[in-house]
């Protein structure tokens, strides 16, 4: 058994990133009611850092200063220590986010900020080198001592700023929605495009699936090739890029440079399964063979390394990795020096090297660090089969032959490190992944791993009251989960009950709504607060609105609410819907990439939007038929046996299965074939 010089109150958490600190000679201790109490009880500052387990600069800064016995001192005499896993806790990480953008204007992880004993922000920033730590902590505890009363006024300034930064107030203008504002929306967003190589323009980059989908639904509706293309060079090369697994699948979290061929290494749950759902649509409407392989090979990846025997799924891998020196190295476990990859895939004697280097680009413009070899691509298939002379049947099996023994191969690595807590929020959003790749793909192994999921979050995640935990870690449930958990997962609820048409998944969708404007509904901005009133307060209650890598809370509620109002025919829930987009359409003009979820819902207002009804014994055949065309502006209902839900009344026929096609419950002609249930729906919206 390890003997450690030193051991905190972290030891006793379950968040693999706190348990990282727990033999820091820094007096850690978690967020909690008794830790805050005690910073008051001895009236000293909180040093708040914030980081989470896959952060490298999280663990540079951990390794130069708080493994240091001299700066631990400095830190412990002076300051109540709180470490947080702002996965854990994104609404501590929000409000401190909040105010160090405010004092910087800029922010990250890990982030570090000093407040008062009561919690207000004072000072703070993202990564310090050890020597500017040491000298900022001094000056601080210098001005505390001195000055109080300066520090007193700062903080409040400073928490009046926090608090007045996202407040989002009623829009009573008319409501208005067109398509010409929409236009206008897109044109303004095209001057932070990179339509040569994708994403925005500039590094790092990205992936922000919810982009895409917004785009790519723009597209298609409007018949706009620009746009078209501009998502599938995105999606082509963020998949021939380094920012993709190209041996294991699965995608990194950004790329640090304009190409995307040089990821940040670690792998987030939530990243790939909203990426599996954006190339199982992308795939709908192209049919390119690539996206198919991307969303069987990451959800291979997803299954492989993340998944826990729950059926739910763990959160990340890290970046960083032992190297051949047993020293942390980012990027370690998924580079090759060329020599290495020519003794692995013995490929000399067939001449053979020279066609896998040209296909993943070993060469010496691509060369990464120390040597080494980072696989992406640039060519496409049919180039090297022009290139090379070669079949397209016999270049498919090499490059299979080429991965399965590169994996084989580098399970012999040091791993990276795992994240194992499971989060309700990213388990959702890889649900609806599954579910996407399902509905798509008609691949029941898919619709079998997303039904695990729903049911460890309907038995494990969800409690007698109604409401949800956030995390889950050794058997143990302990954190009450925020809007965003129930946001995503009656979203993903409702995806399941589209292709299983199980009314379970929508009444369970129905009562995790109910308990959020129970729990969470702000009257005066008629939008949700990211915490619970049952939950202990923090300086301010936050009202989350910009879509970012993942959707906020709003957004995806407010896309719920448009769904249930339809589905449950109540109008509280559409006028909602209503209200929260034009309470934020202003803002979301002005920069449409930090609004893509909105913008999804504003095309529901534009055009028409259609509930399709397909009710009778073969009503999921029928079903699976119907998915097989891309169509934005619809919801399912359906039913294979009488059902009184509002959209189904009265339809049900024993002997036959029959699509309705309507809008606003008024109904097209019932029809019996799937292609003219088709060729009642319009997609475009010019």
């Amino acid at each position: 058994m390890t003997k450690h010089k030193y051991t905190n109150s972290l030891i006793n958490e379950t968040s693999p990133y706190l348990l990282q600190h727990a033999h820091n000679p820094v007096d850690w201790h978690a967020w909690n009611d008794e830790t805050l109490e005690l910073a008051k009880k001895e009236n000293k500052l909180i040093l708040i850092s914030i980081g989470y387990a896959a952060c490298h600069w999280c663990h540079v800064m951990e390794h130069e200063s708080f493994e240091d016995s001299t700066v631990a001192k400095l830190m412990n005499q002076n300051f109540i220590n709180i470490k947080v896993d702002r996965e854990e806790r994104p609404d501590v990480d929000q409000v401190y986010m909040n105010a160090v953008q405010l004092m910087t204007g800029s922010g990250g992880w890990p982030l570090n900020c000093i407040a008062l004993p009561d919690g207000r922000p004072v000072w703070g920033g993202t990564y310090f080198p050890k020597e500017n730590w040491v000298s900022a902590l001094e000056q601080i505890t210098k001005l505390y001592k001195e000055n109080p009363e300066k520090m007193e006024e700062y903080a409040t300034q400073l928490t009046t700023g926090v608090q007045q930064s996202d407040l989002v107030t009623i829009n009573t203008s008319e409501k208005e929605y067109s398509t010409i504002e929409l236009d206008t929306i897109v044109e303004n967003w095209k001057k932070y495009m990179d339509t040569d190589l994708g994403g925005n323009a500039g590094a790092p980059k990205f992936p922000m699936p919810n982009n895409y989908q917004f785009l790519l639904r723009y597209a298609v509706q409007n018949a706009d090739d620009k746009i078209m293309d501009y998502v599938n060079t995105s999606l082509t090369n963020m998949a021939y890029g380094g920012l993709y697994d190209q041996v294991g699948g699965g995608f990194a979290r950004y790329s640090v440079d304009a190409k995307w061929h040089i990821p940040h290494f670690e792998k987030m749950l939530y990243d790939n399964g909203q990426l599996v759902s954006l190339y199982s649509n992308a795939y709908l409407v192209t049919k390119n063979p690539l996206y198919k392989e991307i969303v069987y090979e990451t959800t291979a990846f997803v299954e492989r390394e993340l998944m826990d025997k729950t059926g739910a799924f763990y959160s990340s891998l890290d970046a960083d990795s032992n190297n051949e020196k047993g020293e942390l190295e980012e990027g370690a476990f998924y580079v090759w020096k060329k020599d290495e990859l020519k003794n692995i895939l013995n490929l000399e004697d067939s001449g053979d090297f020279d066609l896998f280097a040209a296909y993943y680009n070993i060469k010496d413009t691509f060369k990464w660090e120390n040597e080494t070899y980072h696989l992406n691509r640039i060519e496409t298939n049919d180039d090297i089969l022009e290139n090379f002379q070669i079949s397209k049947e016999d270049l498919s099996k090499k490059v299979t032959i080429w991965k399965e023994t590169l994996l084989r191969a580098r399970g012999k690595k040091d791993r990276p490190r795992l994240d194992d807590k499971i989060l309700t929020e990213w388990n959702a959003l890889m649900l609806k992944g599954y579910v996407d790749a399902y509905r798509v793909f008609d691949d029941k192994r898919f619709l079998e791993r997303a039904l695990k999921t729903a049911n460890f979050i309907n038995k494990t995640q969800h409690k007698a009251d109604g409401s949800l935990f956030r995390n889950y870690k050794n058997g143990k449930s302990s954190i009450n989960a925020y809007m965003i958990d129930y946001a995503t997962t009656i979203d993903a609820f409702i995806n399941l009950y589209e292709v299983t048409l199980d009314e379970q998944w929508l009444n369970d969708a129905k009562k995790m709504t109910d308990y959020c404007y129970d729990h969470f509904y702000d009257d005066k901005s008629q939008l949700f607060f990211f915490t619970s009133d049952e939950d202990k307060q923090l300086i301010t209650r936050k009202i989350e609105t910009d879509d970012n890598v993942i959707p906020s809370s709003n957004s995806i509620m407010a896309n719920n609410l448009f769904k249930l109002g339809h589905y449950f025919a109540n109008p509280t829930y559409a006028k909602n819907a209503n209200q929260m987009l034009h309470n934020v359409k202003e803002k979301a003009s002005k920069y449409a990439g930090g609004a893509s979820n909105w913008l999804l819902l504003y095309s529901n207002f534009i055009g028409d939007f259609y509930e399709v009804a397909i009710v009778g014994e073969d009503a999921l055949e029928k079903l699976k038929e119907f998915n097989k065309k891309y169509i934005p502006n619809k919801l399912i209902v359906g039913s294979t046996t009488d059902s009184n839900m509002p959209l189904l009344e009265y339809k049900y026929s024993k002997n036959e299965t029959t699509f309705y096609v309507c809008i606003d419950g008024t109904c097209q002609l019932p029809v019996n074939e799937t292609a003219k249930a088709l060729e009642q729906i319009k997609i475009l919206l010019k």
